[in-house]
């Protein structure tokens, strides 16, 4: 908070933004519990942990990073899946649906793979779940040139900064709104992605720069 205020173009310490949001009765929201989701119970070809948690990555479209999280509505689940670069934590590729399923993470990659048009050899590292061990996927990452990299059973730390960012959607937006309807939460997810996240939201692992500013800074230098 006291990063976005001094962005803002106000003179403001940690412990006077802190005395602020508490006169204002504003209070920090408090993550969820953990719910696990990846179907690892399959006899699919499963990849080897090449990220291995190094997630400080030092160019663009070095190594990606995918997952998939879910949104409640009152005509039931939505599902989003995402591809992140590592680099600058941008969020490069994402697709919803109602189901999830192969189509769901593919689509996701396509988007990225379009926007980004990478460099044969980029390190792709998701969990190990049936959709992106499935041969649909796994066809589309050796089409382009991507090697596979996945989390060990169970680890959901092996893919940490894409679950930060799923806490951050939660926290600061879905968590927020009660959706009646899909198409209420996916422009609600797109909004946040290409609006909010990529172009303004700080990132404390991006010394409160955001990713796009990030990454215009690196081609700047």
């Amino acid at each position: 908070m006291a990063r976005e205020l001094r962005g803002e173009g106000f003179e403001v310490g940690r412990c006077q933004a802190r005395s602020l949001m508490q006169e204002a009765g504003i209070e920090v929201r408090r993550k969820r519990r953990f719910k696990l989701t990846t179907d690892s119970r399959h006899r699919l070809p499963v990849a080897e942990n090449l990220l291995d948690r190094q997630f400080a990555v030092s160019a663009p479209n070095r190594v990606w990073a995918a997952d998939i999280t879910y949104l409640w509505t009152h005509q039931g689940w939505l599902y989003l899946a995402v591809v992140i670069d590592l680099y600058a934590r941008r969020v490069v590729g994402w697709a919803l649906s109602d189901r999830m399923q192969a189509p769901l993470v593919c689509e996701a990659l396509r988007m990225a793979l379009g926007r980004r048009r990478p460099p044969a050899g980029l390190i792709h590292h998701s969990d190990r779940g049936s959709q992106y061990a499935g041969q649909a996927y796994q066809d589309l990452l050796r089409e382009h040139g991507l090697i596979p990299s996945m989390s060990r059973k169970g680890n959901c730390w092996d893919n940490a900064p894409v679950e930060r960012f799923f806490g951050s959607l939660k926290r600061e937006r879905t968590d927020l709104e009660l959706f009646v309807t899909r198409d209420e939460a996916r422009a609600c997810v797109v909004d946040y992605i290409e609006m909010f996240y990529n172009s303004r939201r700080r990132h404390s692992y991006l010394d409160y720069v955001s990713p796009a500013e990030f990454e215009a800074q690196a081609i700047a230098a």
